[in-house]
Parts: C-alpha cells; structure tokens; sequence
C-alpha cells in the first residue's frame, strides 16, 4: 500500500538570510511553494516533523499534502539544502501539482532476487548497482513510489537496462523518450577483481625495495656495527 505524507506549514512574511536564521533557531525549516500558475509563496515546517518524514525513502517520490490553516494542497519535493555536519535542514523547495499537469520526478530502483542470481549463486559474482534512481515524467496520479528490478535471472557478467524497467502505463522514463543510445545498463554481475599495478608503479616499488637493501645496516648500540653471522 502505497504511503501518504502530510506536513503542516504557517506562512512567514519576513525573507532574507537573517529571517531563515532567525526561524532555524525556532526550530522551523524555511521553504517555498511554487508552481501550478500560482505564485510562490514562502512558509515553515517543524524542523523534528520534517526530519521523521526525511527518514522515509518514499517522501521523496510521493505526491505530499501541505495544509496552510484550513487549505490543503498537493506538492512534491523538489530539492532539500542540508547543513553539512549537523543532522539539520536548512530549506526545502516544493512544487505545487495539478492532477492534469505531468510533473518529473525521481524514483528509486529496488532490486530484487540477489542471493537466488546464477551469477552471484553459481559464479561467485557480485551485484554492482550503477543507478539507483530513474527521471520519470507523469501525471501526479500515475507517479511509483519505486521501481522493483528482478535479478534473480542474472547470470556472470550480465546486465540489466533502463529498458528492462516494468513501467505501469502512463510513465515514461525521461532519458529513453530521446533515444535508443540512451538505454544505460543499471545493474550488472562480475567477479571483483584486483586492479592490476601499473608499470611506474611496478618499478617504483623494485626501485624501493632495491634502495632498502643497499642501505648499510644501523651501527649497533654503542657505535659499532654488528658483526654479520
């Protein structure tokens, strides 16, 4: 079942650096709210609410329900700024949606079926995941909350494309709408391999240990070098 998401936002007049500082420190996330042919409008969240929805991996794909006083609406997230060393976030960008206007969005891939893959169970490959997330473009009422990519067929140095993404009808995945080329592999299966030194690398290490021994050994406590055996 697909999860729903609600934030409770009030409106704030004032704007500008010191204002968005002022409301961190009230514990409250400054935002804005734009799109659907309106204008923007400035608001803030409960910062400890925000981070609980944070947590969930579908908030970031899901249509969300602001409530302002009375009014609710239908958004999406559009970007999040995070401070860098504190769990604390410092803005949030929001688009409004309409339920006949396709909105672009990113959706997760989860893959599926790992242990069973011929290529992981009988080679001994391993799964390298070369995306995690795909662009779709929709009407807000056909938006995934993710896609499930089934591996458990995947064999030794074999690949899955954008291409082979089940897509429910009504979503198109933005970068195969410009074409074939652009049909990138999202997860394959290969033995780990160790990467081969190169030549410099190679002579630089004999040069090392060839530089080692032709040192003259350390003169022994006392001053005097030991006597070789």
């Amino acid at each position: 079942m697909k999860q729903e998401f609600s934030l409770v936002a009030e409106l704030r007049e004032d704007q500008g650096k010191g204002a968005s500082r002022r409301l961190r420190r009230e514990g409250k996330v400054p935002a804005i709210l734009y799109g659907g042919g309106r204008p923007p409008r400035t608001l803030a969240f409960d910062h400890n609410k925000v981070l609980q929805q944070l947590d969930h991996e579908a908030f970031y794909s899901s249509i969300l329900t602001i409530t302002v006083g009375d009014k609710s609406q239908p958004a999406i997230l559009k970007d999040v700024q995070r401070h860098p060393a504190r769990r604390q976030i410092l803005h949030m960008d929001m688009q409004r949606v309409r339920e006949d206007e396709k909105i672009r969005m990113h959706v997760p891939l989860h893959f599926v079926g790992e242990q069973v893959a011929p290529g992981v169970k009988q080679g001994g490959g391993a799964v390298f995941r070369l995306r995690t997330e795909v662009e779709v473009s929709c009407l807000p009422k056909d938006l995934p909350e993710y896609f499930e990519v089934d591996i458990s067929n995947l064999g030794l140095d074999e690949m899955l494309y954008l291409s082979d993404i089940k897509v429910p009808e009504g979503v198109e995945l933005m970068e195969l709408t410009h074409g074939e080329e652009h049909d990138d592999a999202i997860v394959s299966i290969h033995v780990h391999k160790a990467a081969p030194l190169e030549e410099e690398e190679v002579a630089e290490a004999e040069a090392a240990v060839e530089g080692a021994e032709a040192q003259p050994a350390k003169p022994a406590e006392g001053g005097e070098t030991p006597d070789e055996s």
